[in-house]
């Protein structure tokens, strides 16, 4: 493996934890702020105010950025699946900290997907690519 590989093979597993953890922390700030109801549809801009809510916006500005600079060099195939882990954190925190019911069909649901990013992660070798150097894919 070239020296750049190994360099985007490292970026690659530094990004997918920041992809999750900003996805399943802007989620839960923005569930967090957001009030119960809200009347009128200025009141969806005045709760971005709120600090959760800013938060969590903020949070989610940085998925999509990090985001993005994954899908740019790793496969789609990739980062689709092991970031999908953040769907079950998300259940997660917002049973341990919203106190959400999640009945057993959502946590086999859960517990499917969690399987399916074993699956994905452990049994194939991500494939990244230096800017401009993609190989040809069938």
């Amino acid at each position: 493996m070239t020296r750049e590989a190994e360099r985007i093979r490292l970026k690659t597993r530094l990004f997918a934890p920041i992809v999750v953890l900003s996805g399943v922390g802007g989620n839960f700030f923005m569930k967090r702020g957001m009030p119960a109801t809200l009347a009128f549809p200025v009141d969806y801009i005045t709760v971005l105010f709120h600090p959760y809510v800013a938060l969590g916006v903020a949070l989610l500005i940085l998925w999509l950025l990090t985001r993005m600079a994954l899908l740019s060099w790793a496969d789609l195939s990739y980062v689709v699946p092991v970031t999908s882990i953040g769907y079950a954190l998300t259940a997660l925190a917002g049973e341990l900290f919203l106190h959400e019911v999640i009945d057993w069909k959502r946590w086999a649901g859960i517990a499917l997907i969690v399987a399916g990013v074993g699956l994905v992660s452990g049994a194939t070798e991500e494939r990244t690519f230096p800017p401009g150097r993609a190989e040809k894919r069938p």
